[in-house]
Order: structure tokens, then sequence, then C-alpha cells
């Protein structure tokens, strides 16, 4: 599919939620909304109170004497193996001798309503020798205790490019992690079959590792396991290896009651057991001229991946090929690792560690421009990059574009006037203006998990029944891919039914995750509906008396491309005409990612299909005497290719962003000295908010740049890559404090010790 593709019918246009009206109206039903099987037990998780020690016993006995109490499972219970890893192995889903966070699962209760089981829960009685954990990266580096062994990218040699560098700095920082806070919490309904069987609603964005952690858990083959999942409400990530988990929690207790069970977690329960964005720490060495470009970079990017593997390695392997972002450097070694600490698994989050790697330029970038005394947007112009260093082609030009277009966008001269006059005459309060360009890779890092599977169904009254492996968290991913059905067909959207996923109808499928998941399912139900398109061609050529390419589909109808004809019959008609043909009228389409690969021991390839290109202008107000600030506009320019629908894109362009600016300004994690979470709730844990979002917020698609990748309809992804423009805001908070370096999140509380430090220097 080239750039001459016909103007698009039904894909590619502005088209609201499938769900939108029914989120408002409350008829969507989530899992908790769904009724409850006859005989429905509910689940409670006990979580351990300290961080690290050994688990010498459990007292349950006043537990197991409550009311409504039928069952309290512990390691020893689990039917199958007590293993919930996702990657790899060894991490049990009820701690057995070993507790390594605080939070952790070490039993679980089964009551005849939630609120006894959760009474129960809180009066079990862990008894633990207590360990020394290790609660921070620099201690998981000084050990060398690596939860991802240091993967690095070398090009050139950076130690002699440093050496014979005009000038040369050094710099460490760190950025925190973030909660998912998805609105709809960690939630699952198991219901046991015959023979073994097991139905598992689930609130997840991964149906078939579901399926694989929960069989593991019972200890049966995965097709006694469906998975199935309507919609989530929110997930950015923190509902792939967490909700497996999850799921195999209620589908034991089910198991081993022979009832219906439902686990929902409390938020505290939620935010204590479940991992996090993963918190990271940079150090780094940068060579440069006298112009500000860049020669030599030798970086370490440490994340913390908590006390277990989960998705750590896709995490490291994202920041470490986004660690440059868009800028070149012709000598460089980037250092990327996870250590383990006795946190909670820190685990996929959107933008998968790609945000965490961009953060490395700018705070080199804005060193340099302090040491040189110049302009740091000079200094991103003169260093954008034509290819990454391991290898793969970028494209400049629209980084260009979509800083060009923001600046424009946002009146940047005009506005560094304002801002300087303002400054001028304001004692306390300054005023701040910011950029931020990217480049971000799109495809999961590991190949073989970019495929996809898709079926289509066509009913003898022309309805289409829709089912793909993706899942709908909200981000629009149904509507969209129903889109692309009806392109194919040529029919209305309402024409397309679109169903629940599950492992029944589409197996072995991938997460609907790294922004892949119109690139893969859209693909795979195009091929689906071309498929049935060209049997129901060849009955209508039949019918017509003309040559199969002859015939037309077109806004619900199907004629041939005869002059003069007109002889015409409904998509409806049609399909009853197949029928009686005896031609099948369901096709499975299946779709995998071309062209790329990657050199694990090189580190050297091409991992990501595409590259999506964004930039945003911030500008911000900080008052000095208390380091309380506020984003007043963004501007934001998003590279979508040729959309699948532009107010679905919109979207998700702003709620990236203001999901970014509270990962950047607000959203600070605190654990106590012996490792205890302390912010367990909205009370504490500062998520942004309506008066957050700035109230100039400006946000549009680059316009006329179709993917050169052969995507669906040359669209781009649009999920993960506009989390990264709140960057900007970050930089125009370092304008208005004056300082180059900022550790992340730029608190109000750590701006003002910023701020004094600048003073007392």
């Amino acid at each position: 599919m080239d750039d001459a593709t016909p103007r698009l019918r039904f894909a590619g246009q502005a088209m609201r939620h499938d769900s939108a009206l029914k989120h408002a109206t409350g008829e969507a039903r989530f899992l908790d909304d769904l009724p409850e099987p006859a005989g429905t037990l509910h689940a409670a998780l006990a979580l351990s109170p300290v961080a690290h020690g050994h688990l010498l016993g459990l007292e349950t006995a006043a537990a197991a004497a409550m009311p409504g109490v039928v069952r309290i499972i512990t390691a020893r219970d689990i039917p199958g193996e007590n293993d919930i890893a996702p990657i790899g192995s060894g991490e049990p889903m009820l701690a057995e001798n070993l507790v390594e966070h605080h939070g952790q699962a070490i039993a679980l209760v089964v009551a005849r309503t939630r609120d006894a089981a959760l009474r129960a829960a809180a009066a079990i009685t862990p008894r633990i020798a207590m360990l020394p954990p290790i609660l921070s990266i620099e201690e998981g580096l000084a050990r060398e205790a690596w939860i991802i062994p240091p993967q690095i990218i070398r090009e050139g040699d950076a130690a002699a490019a440093l050496a014979r560098a005009p000038h040369a700095l050094r710099g460490e920082f760190q950025a925190g992690g973030q909660e998912h806070f998805y609105l709809e919490g960690q939630i699952t309904l198991a219901i046991p079959g015959e023979d073994g069987e097991m139905l598992v609603h689930a609130s997840t964005q991964h149906p078939t590792e579901g399926q694989h952690v929960i069989a593991r858990v019972l200890g049966v083959p995965y097709h006694r396991v469906t998975v199935q999942c309507r919609r989530m409400g929110g997930a950015f990530g923190g509902k792939e290896s967490n909700a497996s988990w999850v799921a195999a929690a209620a589908a034991a207790a089910a198991a081993l009651t022979g009832q219906p069970v439902k686990l929902r977690l409390p938020r505290c329960a939620d935010m204590a057991a479940t991992g996090k964005r993963h918190p990271f720490l940079y150090r780094w060495h940068v060579g440069f001229d006298s112009d500000g470009k860049l020669l030599a970079l030798d970086a370490l990017l440490a994340g913390d991946g908590g006390h277990s593997l989960d998705m750590s390695g896709g995490v490291v392997f994202r920041a470490v090929t986004h660690a440059l972002n868009c800028y070149a450097v012709p000598d460089v070694t980037i250092t990327a690792c996870a250590v383990k600490t006795n946190h909670v698994s820190n685990t996929a989050f959107r933008g998968f560690g790609g945000p965490q790697g961009a953060l490395l330029m700018e705070e080199v970038l804005h060193a340099i421009a302090r040491h040189l005394d110049r302009d740091v947007e000079d200094l991103r112009a003169i260093n954008i990059a034509a290819r990454t260093p391991y290898g793969q082609a970028l494209e400049p030009e629209l980084t260009r574009r979509v800083w060009a277009e923001a600046r424009r966008d946002a009146g940047w001269a005009e506005k560094q006037a304002e801002i300087a006059a303002f400054n001028a005459a304001h004692p306390t309060l300054r005023r701040g203006l910011g950029s931020f360009v990217c480049a971000f890779g799109i495809s999961f890092g590991i190949p073989h998990l970019n495929q996809a599977g898709a079926l289509v169904h066509i009913y003898t009254d022309g309805s289409i029944r829709l089912a793909h492996g993706g899942t709908e968290m909200g981000q629009g991913l149904f509507i969209k891919v129903a889109q692309v059905v009806a392109e194919v067909f040529s029919v209305p959207v309402g024409q397309v039914g679109i169903s629940a996923t599950t492992t029944a109808e589409i197996p072995n499928t991938s997460a609907t995750a790294a922004s892949t998941g119109s690139d893969l399912n859209g693909w795979a139900a195009h091929a689906a509906a071309t498929t049935l398109r060209e049997r129901m061609a060849s009955v209508a050529a039949a019918h017509f008396g003309c040559a199969a390419e002859e015939v037309i589909f077109e806004n619900g109808s199907v004629f041939p491309a005869r002059p003069g004809s007109n002889e015409r019959l409904g998509f409806g008609d049609l399909a009853k005409l197949c029928w009686k043909a005896r031609v099948s009228l369901s096709a499975t389409g299946f779709y995998k990612t071309p062209d790329i690969h990657w050199d694990a021991q090189a580190m050297r390839g091409a991992p990501f299909f595409y590259f999506s290109y964004g930039a945003a202008v911030a500008e911000v107000i900080l008052d000095t005497l208390t380091g309380e600030h506020r984003c007043l506009s963004a501007h934001l320019v998003q590279d979508c290719g040729r959309s699948l629908n532009p107010a679905i894109d919109l979207g998700q362009i702003e709620g990236a962003f203001v999901q970014g600016l509270g990962w950047l300004t607000s959203e600070e994690l605190f654990w106590d000295a012996e490792g205890r979470q302390c912010n367990l709730g909205p009370s504490t844990y500062k998520i942004p908010g309506s008066r957050d979002v700035p109230p100039v917020f400006s946000t549009r698609l680059l316009e006329g740049a179709p993917n050169r990748a052969a995507t669906i309809f040359r669209s781009k992804a649009v999920g993960e890559p506009p989390l990264l423009l709140a960057t900007a805001v970050v930089n125009a908070l370092r304008a208005a404090a004056g300082v180059a370096h900022l550790d992340l999140p730029a608190t109000p509380e750590r701006l003002l010790l910023n701020l004094r430090a600048q003073k007392t220097a």
C-alpha cells in the first residue's frame, strides 16, 4: 500500500471511541460490573509488612476463624507451580521462604464477601526474620546485583575522543519511578468449569500471557484456560505481567474451592503489590567543541529493577536504544543495566524505558549550554542525527520539521521577549520556556513478539464480527481496527461488530503494548477481511458476468466496473449469495512485522520498524519562594503518519503529555528507611488533576507526512511517543530556575532546595 492509496472513506476519519457514550453514561461494563455467577466467592491478598526477610511461617488461625472465611491459601496449596514469572522463571506468586519487598503477596484469603476476605487478610500475621534490604540503585551497582547485566552500545572510541575533546563535562542525576494509577484497579473473575477448565475474565493487556501463567499455576495445559477481556479502565503497561499473576491467584482460588472467585485489589494493596515505572540513575561524561558540537559520550543508565526480572529486559533495551534520542555523537559508549533491590518488581510502563533513556541528552545538552553560555536551542540544531549509534537510519528532516512547527505554533521568539520582560518586573516569580524533540522507535524489542492474528466473520445480513488479539484499555484500538475492516469492505463502521478479546478465538497473541496495537492488529484484520473480500468478489463476478478484479465495493454496495451498468447488490445481499454458493464467510488473518532484526552480541541492527517524531514547547511559571510551579501553555506537534483516526490520536497525545507531566513534576514514590512504601493512595501520591493541565494546550498532528514504512494505511503509532513531550516542561523549569541540573520529579520541594543551593554556592 503506497502513497497512491485512494482517499480513505472509513479509515482515517475522525470518529469517536466506540464506547465513548457508554463511558459517559455508565453503560460500559467493566469487569466489576459483570453479574457475579451464583456462589461467587471473594479473595483478598495478605501482604508482607517488611521489605526483606526469611518467612518462617504464618499465623492464620485467627483469620480462618473469622465469619465468612472459606479458605486460606498459602504457597504449599498451589496446584501447579508457584511461579508467575512472565519471562524466565523463579518469581513466586505467594512468598515461600523469603520475602523480597514490602507488599509482596504471602497468602490469599477466600471468603463469602469481599469485606470478610479483606478483614481476614489483615488478620494474618507472618513470622519473618528480618534481613537488610537493598533500597538504592547506588547500592545495587556497588554490589553488582544485576537483574539485567550491562548492555553496551558502542560506536567509535569514546575514551580516546573524550581525551582529545576541547571541552569535557561530567554529571549525574536521577529520575524517579511512577505508579500506573489506572482508574480501574487490578481485578479478575475466575469461573471453574468441567475437566479442569477455567474461564477467566481479566483486566489485562496480555490475555495469552495470563493464560500461560494461570495454566502453570494450576498445572494444566493451555487449552484448559480461556482468558477474556472486553475493556480495561486504563492500563499503561501495568496490566501486562501484573494482571497475569492477579488472574492466576483468582484462578488458583477457584480451582481449590470449585467455585467462581473474584479478586479485586484495593488501591493501597494494588500500589504496594504491583510494579512501577523503573527509576533510573544516570552518570555521564561528554566531550564537545566550542560551538557545542557533540564529539564523545560515555554514559551509564542504571534502572531499579526491583526484586525480580519481570519486564526489566525490555525496559533496559529501550532505554539504551533511546539514550541519544535524535542527537548524533560520533564516538559513544552507552551502558544500561538494571539492578536488584528490595522494592516491588518494576515493570512495563508507557514508553517502556524510552522516556527514561531520552532524559539523558536533555541533561547533557543543558549542561553544555550553561558551560559555553550558549542557547540550548542552538545546540539542538547542530546535533540532529541522521542515524542511531546501533546503525538504524532516522529521518532528520522530520525531526527538524516537528521541532520547527512546535516553536512556530508557540511563537517562540515573541514568547521569549515577553518572558524576559515579565521576569525583569517580578522579584520572586519566574517564567521559563522550554522545548523538546524526540525520535521514538516503534516495535517490540524482541522480534518474535511483533506478530498478530485476527478473525472476521460475515453474516448473511451483511453484518461483520471482528476479533483480534489486541486489547482495549481506553486508547481507541477497537474503533481503529474496525475502521480498517470497514475500509476493506467499504461499509459503514457501525456494520462491524467489535468483540471481546479472548484466547479462545485468537491464540498466541502478543501484549497490547509498545505502541504496536494498531500496527499489528490493523494489518491482521486487514488480511482476514481482504481474504473474504476476494472470495465475495469471485461470487459477485459470477453473478455480474465480469472478472473478479472488476468488482467494486463502495459504501455498502457491490457492482461491476462496467460503463453504464446499473447492476448493483447490497453488501448483505452478496453475503447471502455467497452463503447459497457455499462460500465460507469466515477467515483468519495474520501479520508479522517485516525488516526488523537485532544482534544482541554486537548490539547493532534495526530493532524498530520505523520512528515516530514529536516536539513540544512549554511555558511555566515558578515561585522562587516556595518552589511551586505551573505549566501555563504547551504546544505539541506529533507525527502520526496518515492517522487512522485523528480524534482518537489527539486524545492519546493529550493524555500522554499529562501523564508525562505527572511523572516529571509531581508523582514521587517514597519508601522509608526499612523499605516500606509510604504513599499508597491518592492522598499521598500526586497524580495530575484538571488544574494541572496547561490553560493553553495546543495539540495537532503533523500534516502531509505518511509513514515511509508499509504500515496499515501508512499510519504511525501514538500511544507512547507523546509521553516524552512533557520533557519540555522540565526544560522550561530549568530556564525559569536558571539551572542546568535537575533530579526528577521536579517537585516544589526539590526545586526549592535546588534554588537554595544556588544561593549558597
